[in-house]
């Protein structure tokens, strides 16, 4: 799966970011324009990482749920996460800025 961004939703969620690895969830909607524009960064950030971490997208119209149980009142919001524990959330930012939590969490 390196290089992937992985689609999460509620059946998959909670299993995901179990992880023994940094998961990183953009939560998003399409209907957002920074959404969108933040869509190629989280891209590129998977295809930078490979298998060192989990890049997620959770489209927070079809899983509610899962945004409500964080607090996602606004999009984009970026949740990291390891062994199922909250380890950060930020808005919208740069790659590298990412990247560095990412290698916080590691």
């Amino acid at each position: 799966m390196s290089g992937k961004v992985l689609h999460l939703n509620s059946s998959n969620f909670d299993a995901t970011i179990a992880s023994d690895k940094p998961v990183l969830v953009d939560f998003w909607a399409p209907w957002c324009g920074p959404c969108r524009m933040l869509g190629p960064t989280i891209d590129a950030l998977a295809n930078e990482v490979g298998d060192s971490a989990v890049i997620c997208k959770l489209d927070v119209d079809q899983s509610p749920d899962i945004a409500q149980k964080y607090s996602v009142n606004t999009v984009p919001t970026i949740i990291f996460f390891r062994k199922g524990q909250l380890l950060g959330i930020c808005g919208m930012t740069s790659k590298d800025d990412l990247m560095a939590k990412i290698k916080q969490i590691s």
